[in-house]
């Protein structure tokens, strides 16, 4: 039976911290190092009793030192390890679902967008469903081995082996998923890897769509991240991008992120697109790829997306924040999609995963069907004024949150709260709708986070300070 320890010594330990609302991260080496790892292996052994376990890494330098150190630890208790090498965690977790459970975990290695000075664990399932706080994470973090812990090597030692292929078998399970047409017009794009391991996975796919044209910005890999940070919900890791498709004339511009996991987009004016409002499109492309089916947003996003929706014969439910809520999520509703203001797009065809790659293929090949500009298609679904997720500290989270259900929810006529709180207001005279807005508390600092969206921007900013001071209690 595994063994799960679980005591007031665990909570002094600075480990305890190292695990986040979805993974685990922290900075490297000063807490994440050999050490470190050799124990996760012991705590994954422990909690969880796998018999062959799937392992990625990323750029960062600190990475093959962790990866080294947790495949000894698996393999001294008797666990085989089959090493992917270097990957994006889309890769990833598409070659765990092409394994057909073939494993009963994948751990891979990296700190997505974080700076160069961390690293972290993604673990995930067998069957691609990720492990976070409440949903197996903890099991983990509690099994972690006492300080005098010496680890015994099993009887037998687990075997590691390697999949050479893996990326080969990413590239082309993406491509045919999209199912391109034979005929697809050459097309220019710029394509910003941010140095992170984007860098890594396209090259080879691009090599093998030879219609795109593609200029490619920062494909070294590099975990210093020596261009900017390789985030793009942030606008200005952006403006090599922006400046590149404006210069080439471009018909869109792509930005990845670290572990290459979220995407964004820049039309050929290099205006971005919003995390939700992309959510709105791609779900257009999916309905009219796959038939009706349900599509999930973020509770943060857009009443454009529900709108989008609708229109193109789908249905629309609104989801918790986070990778491992939404895949649980799509796993139990069978939802065909699923977005986040984030830049995360998750796709069942997928197992239920995010990649930007098969996003970029899906935007390009609608584009081409349509032959129409990318501001044409997006414009039509960011029609509502929206402020952006607005992030204040809040030492008292629950005393801002009874503050703001007194002050707004008798007056609501939609509420939800699965995550945080989100009140819908519609225009009394006219019954259209008129504004909202939503407020979660960060997972792990004193911070209240806030998104508002309004028909104007003239009752965007009125609502904005409104709800803005009754947070601060102004």
């Amino acid at each position: 039976m595994p063994r799960v320890v679980n005591n007031d010594w665990h909570m002094q330990q600075e480990h305890f911290s190292s695990f986040k609302a979805y993974d685990i991260r922290a900075l490297a080496p000063q807490v994440l190092n050999a050490d470190f790892a050799s124990k996760l292996g012991v705590a994954i052994k422990r909690a969880l009793d796998p018999k062959s376990v799937m392992v990625g890494l990323d750029m960062r330098e600190t990475s093959p030192e962790l990866e080294s150190s947790l495949i000894e630890s698996l393999t001294a208790q008797g666990v085989n390890v089959t090493r992917i090498g270097l990957c994006s965690t889309p890769m990833f977790n598409v070659s765990l679902g092409l394994a057909e459970s073939k494993y009963d975990l994948g751990v891979m290695i990296t700190a997505s967008h974080n700076p160069a000075e961390y690293n972290g664990f993604k673990i995930t399932r067998g069957d691609c469903l990720p492990l976070g706080l409440g949903s197996g994470l903890e099991a983990i973090r509690d099994a972690w081995p006492e300080p005098d812990f010496a680890l015994e090597k099993s009887a037998v030692s687990g075997q590691v082996t390697d999949d050479p292929e893996a990326l080969d078998k990413y590239v082309d399970y993406v491509i045919k998923l999209a199912d391109l047409p034979s005929d697809m017009p050459e097309m220019r794009v710029v394509i910003d890897a941010g140095n992170g391991m984007a860098g890594h996975v396209l090259p080879k796919l691009l090599a093998k769509c030879p219609w795109i044209k593609s200029e490619n910005l920062y494909f070294e890999l590099d975990g210093h991240f020596p261009n900017h940070e390789a985030n793009p919900i942030k606008t200005e890791t952006l403006e090599a991008l922006r400046a590149k498709v404006l210069e080439i004339g471009a018909v869109c511009g792509v930005a990845f992120d670290g572990d290459a996991d979220r995407v964004g987009f820049l039309d050929e004016n290099g205006e971005q697109i919003r995390g939700d409002v992309m959510t709105a499109l791609l779900a257009d492309m999916i309905l009219k790829k796959n038939g009706p089916g349900l599509i999930l947003a973020d509770i943060r996003s857009s009443w454009s997306v529900n709108q989008a929706v609708e229109q193109a014969g789908g249905q629309s439910e609104f989801c918790k924040v986070g990778h491992a809520n939404i895949k649980q999520d799509m796993r139990n509703k069978k939802a065909l999609f699923a977005g986040e203001m984030s830049m995360h797009y998750y796709f069942q065809e997928l197992w239920n995963v995010e990649s930007g790659d098969y996003a970029m293929l899906l935007l390009l090949k609608s584009l081409a069907g349509q032959g129409r500009s990318l501001s044409s298609l997006w414009q039509k679904f960011a029609r509502y004024s929206h402020s952006g997720e607005i992030n204040m500290p809040a030492a008292d989270a629950s005393a801002v949150f009874k503050r703001v259900q007194e002050a707004y929810a008798d007056k609501a006529d939609k509420s939800y709260d699965l995550d945080g709180l989100r009140y819908e207001f519609k225009d009394p005279e006219t019954g259209l709708p008129a504004w909202w807005f939503n407020l979660r508390a960060s997972n792990t600092e004193p911070l209240i986070r806030l998104n508002l969206e309004a028909a104007t921007d003239e009752l965007m900013a009125e609502k904005l300070a409104e709800v803005t001071a009754l947070i601060k209690n102004n």
